[in-house]
């Protein structure tokens, strides 16, 4: 019988102490996802009868649009952009009085959020507001001149998910270097990090490695807001220019240690596979594994990223080994799939889990890669972007070195995950 290595001590690694402060996503596996066998949703904690935070939006409403008063305005928004209310923050601004906005703008699955994964997004005429949607996901990533021609400001205001590898905070970045070059405001109206403010853990990225999946050279979790990246980017050189007109509106009553259940906010979904407010957890698991072929992790499914199929993987042993860690506050379940034929898990998380999401990640890669070489399988372009959404091309080797263990893999990560917790103290907002 094969042994697997215990990982219930490197789960259970303590959150480092914080100082205190002053994507997109992975296109779809092959093969075609098959559903799992009746899996549910991770339990959430029942919602909160109303908001206890007030996100930037909201605070712009509080102050009577003054920010935005006499100023001719673009917004990149999507779906999400929502006030505490539910209220899309495009329509809000549309009937604000004595707020001009001239245009929207569009990142990856496009401004009501239902394109797929990796397809391109096509420029087109917004239904609710009636202005032009301008695609930051099709021919560029960043806005042209002429996209900015005749605005003051540009404003963003969508929901991340807390993953390097999600491109919400790349268009974001793109967007801070296009108005540096234009002398065009930003303005970004702050949003909660699902996944928390604590949570810092995983790969860094590799120079070589970076890109739209990889943008910003943070831990793959790297615990700030949009805001907090915006701030934090603009100073250490995340982008290519300076931003000398950048202003962050800030929430209030967010806490550092909030799930997004703490907030009392309703979950918009972010994107076809981000349906729930405990997706993001999900997706940290098993998003990076998913670049690789010979495994299905559900996409496309009702429980996207929560299940993980592969040949020959040891599922009922593997349920095991994560079962043993329910003070980590993950479980799993072996289930096999018999419209394709491999054994798998579907994974359940509490949100509040002090486990490593990361970890679990590789462990589950290393066993998955082991039972069948998904390196092998995978072409030369799926492999790219694996390394890209990874970091670095060096997991390989680690991964197919039978001598380490997904503990040993992830203890590399540690010098720069405490780094830049130092890095990041003085550009926290919130305690």
């Amino acid at each position: 019988m094969r042994s697997f290595p215990s990982v219930l001590a490197l789960l259970l690694l303590p959150f480092l102490p914080l100082r205190a402060a002053p994507p997109g996503g992975v296109p779809p596996p092959v093969p075609a996802p098959v559903p799992a066998p009746a899996p549910k949703p991770a339990s959430t904690p029942a919602e909160v009868s109303g908001p206890r935070i007030s996100l930037g939006i909201d605070v712009i409403e509080k102050d009577q649009f003054r920010l935005f008063q006499g100023k001719r305005i673009g917004l990149v928004t999507n779906q999400t952009g929502v006030d505490g209310l539910g209220r899309k923050t495009r329509v809000v601004l549309k009937n604000a009085p004595g707020v001009k906005l001239v245009r929207l703008y569009a990142p990856e699955h496009g401004i009501d959020g239902v394109i797929l994964a990796g397809k391109y997004v096509r420029s087109r005429d917004d239904d609710l507001t009636g202005l032009p949607v301008y695609s930051l996901y099709d021919d560029t990533r960043k806005p042209t001149p002429e996209m900015l021609k005749g605005l003051d400001m540009l404003v963003y205001d969508m929901q991340d998910i807390g993953a390097r590898s999600y491109t919400y905070i790349s268009t974001m970045i793109k967007c801070m270097e296009a108005c540096a070059e234009n002398n065009v405001e930003f303005v970004v109206l702050d949003r909660p990090n699902p996944l928390g403010g604590r949570r810092v853990e995983g790969p860094p990225v590799e120079t070589r490695w970076m890109s739209f999946v990889g943008q910003i050279p943070t831990p793959y979790v790297h615990g700030l807001t949009v805001g907090e990246a915006a701030r934090m980017g603009n100073d250490l050189g995340w982008t290519s220019r300076k931003c000398r007109r950048l202003t962050i509106v800030p929430m209030v009553g967010w806490k550092r240690d909030m799930t997004w259940q703490d907030t009392g906010l309703k979950w918009v979904q972010t994107s076809p596979n981000i349906p729930f407010a405990t997706s993001p957890l999900y997706y940290v698991i098993t998003g990076i594994v998913g670049s690789l072929n010979g495994v299905n992790i559900g996409v496309g499914t009702p429980t996207p990223f929560q299940i993980l199929y592969a040949p020959g993987l040891p599922a009922p042993a593997l349920a095991a080994k994560i079962n043993g860690m329910k003070a980590a506050g993950m479980t799993a379940e072996a289930v096999p799939n018999a419209k394709i034929g491999w054994p798998g898990l579907v994974l359940r998380v509490n949100p509040h889990t002090e486990g490593n999401l990361c970890l679990l990640a590789v462990y589950l890669l290393r066993e998955a890669s082991r039972s069948s070489d998904l390196f092998e399988k995978s072409p030369s372009m799926a492999l790219n972007l694996f390394y890209k959404v990874y970091g670095s091309a060096s997991i390989r080797d680690k991964i197919q070195d039978q001598r380490l263990s997904a503990g040993e893999i992830a203890s590399a990560w540690q010098p720069n995950v405490s780094r830049f917790r130092e890095v990041r103290a003085p550009y926290l907002m919130y305690q």
